[in-house]
């Protein structure tokens, strides 16, 4: 039986009903795995021995008659910018390719707690930093959709685990869309939640006033069970959220009679795939069918909002990543000094990816130069905010594309950072306003999947779980499953 391909919330009811066992589903994930691992690369560290340890004991839960979370025995996966304690946290970084934490991320802790089963540490763009895998310093996960295909970034690795079976649910993180464009071109559900929801403790910092942990997974209803289990206030992050959590699997309700959808015009930008397009506007036609209502809106901001990302958020990093210098942990070159051995440190350990933007933020925060770009991107970033404030006045929801295009060839734009730059464009502003955002899938091009994007105001989780469901439980887009082979 092909486990691997069933949804979380599927596996669950197998377990209870003792059809299958924690262990029998691990190990066949875990064969999947060895099956398909040399060709998608889905995987910094692997981690099967103790994932056979967390499946065992589910199992004697279970044999004992006790009740069990939803995702209790379902094996994941997690980004490896995520801390586990034990457990290499490499940020897909060779200047901490040996580091292993002494504690485990607060939502690492929680999925402890739910007795998830945990299959290993997920490629990524070095420290979050790209929106391909390409910038890993390992190597690049490919798209089990076309082997020849990006799976996007920077939660490439936990988005392809999924999409190749070699995970049922992974967690990512998302500083500019790192969540939802993987998500699309894999042809998934990916999730960005409120800044705040979730807690950051423990996740390895790029840009701290923008990141954000979220669930990737096959369906909406797996996407709110994972919500269910990481969202939450947290005492050790100063900017989580100190508000009730609500049982999102409530909010897995197939009607969105009344709902009111944004369309905004700013959003279909030069260079947009016209299949794209089509699925997008197919896709709003069908949810005015189902009963939500539609209006254009202006959102005039947008177009600054590329620009303003890569101010600040390099500016972070370059504060973020300062700590990397070979002294407190990480690997270190020896020099003739210690600001020598900063130097060969930082050159020899760090992608060129990671550089640029360090360069950048380090310009942006420089004496001289800090009003004219750092301030003032700024001023835009509240500007952009103020946009989606004015629109969630008279809309529910927005709906744009997730990324321009489907998931491009690997190297197609590894030399020209610019056009990597553009594939974020519908998904920065999002993180640049703290809204939550949802990709799921709504049509293919050339067999590729497209990502519609669903952006709804703080806190509206439940909005876009249901608006999501409802478009997923009148299509099939996300029944198909990944081939891993090129497109014929």
């Amino acid at each position: 039986m092909e486990l691997f391909k069933y949804t979380a919330h599927q596996l669950h009811e197998k377990l209870v009903s003792k059809e299958v066992s924690a262990v029998e589903l691990t190990k066949n994930v875990l064969a999947r795995v060895d099956a398909v691992e040399n060709d998608v690369k889905s995987y910094i560290t692997q981690t099967g021995d103790s994932a056979l340890a967390q499946a065992e004991a589910v199992d004697a839960k279970i044999k004992q008659g006790q009740a069990i979370s939803m995702l209790a025995g379902i094996p994941g996966a997690l980004k490896d910018n995520i801390c586990t304690q034990g457990i290499k946290t490499t940020c897909a970084s060779k200047i901490l390719a040996e580091f292993v934490p002494p504690y485990n991320a607060t939502v690492v802790e929680k999925l402890m707690t739910a007795d998830t089963v945990i299959i290993g540490k997920a490629n990524m763009d070095e420290f979050a930093m790209g929106g391909s895998t390409e910038n890993s310093g390992f190597f690049t996960t490919h798209n089990p959709w076309d082997l020849r295909a990006v799976p996007g970034g920077s939660s490439g690795g936990s988005a392809a685990a999924v999409a190749a079976g070699q995970a049922i649910w992974s967690l990512g993180s998302d500083t500019g869309g790192s969540i939802r464009q993987p998500a699309a071109y894999c042809g998934l559900v990916g999730m960005k939640p409120t800044y705040g929801r979730v807690s950051r403790y423990g996740l390895v910092a790029y840009a701290s006033s923008l990141d954000q942990i979220g669930p990737i997974t096959r369906d909406v209803t797996d996407c709110a069970h994972v919500l269910n289990i990481i969202c939450g206030h947290d005492a050790k992050d100063s900017t989580s959220i100190n508000t009730l959590v609500p049982d999102y699997t409530k909010a897995l309700v197939n009607n969105v009679k009344g709902l009111k959808i944004g369309l905004p015009r700013e959003y279909f930008v030069s260079g947009m795939d016209s299949e794209v397009e089509r699925a997008i506007n197919k896709a709003i036609e069908q949810l005015v069918a189902l009963g939500a209502e539609y209006k254009e809106i202006s959102m005039p901001h947008t177009e600054y909002a590329l620009s303003a990302y890569y101010l600040l958020a390099p500016a972070e990093a370059s504060t973020n990543l300062a700590r990397y210098d070979g002294v407190s942990f990480g690997k270190r070159v020896e020099g003739n000094d210690i600001v020598d051995m900063y130097k060969k440190t930082r050159s020899e350990f760090f992608g060129a990816e990671v550089k640029r933007r360090i360069m950048l933020g380090t310009y942006a925060l420089s004496a001289g130069y800090q009003d004219a770009y750092y301030l003032k991107a700024l001023k835009v970033r509240t500007l952009v905010k103020q946009d989606f404030d004015k629109a969630f006045e008279n809309v529910d929801v927005i709906i744009t594309p997730t990324a321009p295009t489907t998931a491009f060839r690997i190297g197609e734009k590894a030399n020209d950072p610019l056009a990597m730059y553009l594939q974020d464009v519908c998904t920065i502003p999002v993180n640049l306003a703290g809204v939550p955002a949802v990709s799921i899938p709504c049509g293919f091009a050339a067999n590729m999947p497209i990502g519609l994007q669903i952006i709804a105001k703080p806190l509206a989780e439940e909005t876009l779980i249901r608006t999501a469901y409802t478009f997923e439980q009148n299509n099939d887009y996300h029944k198909g499953f990944a081939t891993l082979g090129e497109v014929k």
